[in-house]
């Protein structure tokens, strides 16, 4: 009976199975597969200007990936992100800078875009109150 080279080398399979190595995870932190609305926007005034609001398919506290129709995202391009999105009144949205790392041709037609989150820029209230208004 005639030996094949092993998937990992010359060496002939001796019939005993060894367990594949394993593949080094990239990612620094662990993801979890919530939906959470957020609103992104690019940071470039000199792009195109859109404004997409998408559902989040996994987050960690690095990066975020989610699924969407727009095609004018680019790997590298920096982007302006509201997570989570409300447009409550009394809601505090927080937003972050963040880069395109990833952008995967899907066969819905639509693209499947990775983002790192480089910074927060802080908190932003979707309505505030005009309480100090005397009226005049």
């Amino acid at each position: 009976m005639e030996t094949q080279p092993s998937v990992m080398g010359n060496t002939p399979s001796t019939g005993t199975s060894k367990a594949a190595p394993k593949i080094s995870e990239r990612r620094g932190s662990r993801r979890c597969k919530i939906t959470q609305l957020m609103r992104i926007r690019p940071s470039d005034p000199e792009k195109e200007h859109f404004e997409d609001m998408r559902g989040t398919l996994s987050v960690s506290r690095t990066g975020v990936y989610y699924q969407t129709s727009e095609p004018s995202y680019e790997i590298g391009m920096r982007l302006f992100v509201t997570l989570p999105y409300s447009n409550d009144p009394m809601s505090l949205n927080r937003e972050y800078l963040a880069e395109v790392v990833r952008r995967d041709p899907l066969s819905t037609g639509m693209f499947g875009i990775g983002l790192k989150i480089l910074m927060a820029m802080g908190v932003q209230q979707a309505h505030t109150p005009d309480i100090w208004s005397t009226g005049r």
